[in-house]
């Protein structure tokens, strides 16, 4: 019998797919900075509390994991559990954050 067909070794992904998911992360990373930083601009002008707690949790959920996995690379003695586990950590965070906003009175 055999087994379903493979495009490629599935213990490495093609370099496109590498370059793709590189880029993804790095524009959304910038996204998600200029989101929290429109927020706090928000806050500021407005004195909007649940604009702030929106730029916080954009910050956390998108930004933070970003320079964890710089960290990551730059650093090598910087385990990959801990990086994984900080940055799932920041992206809850981040998004418990933006609930809360959305859910505060305004």
């Amino acid at each position: 019998m055999q087994g379903p067909i493979q495009l490629w070794d599935p213990a490495l992904p093609p370099e496109w797919v590498t370059t793709f998911v590189q880029a993804t992360d790095v524009l959304s990373a910038l996204i998600g900075l200029f989101i929290a930083y429109q927020a706090y601009r928000g806050y500021r002008r407005n004195d909007s509390r649940p604009m702030l707690f929106i730029a916080v949790g954009f910050a956390l959920a998108l930004a933070v994991p970003f320079v964890l996995l710089l960290l990551y690379v730059a650093l090598p003695f910087l385990s990959e559990s801990l990086a994984a586990v900080l940055s799932q950590c920041s992206q809850l965070c981040g998004l418990v954050a933006i609930l809360y906003a959305l859910r505060m009175p305004a």
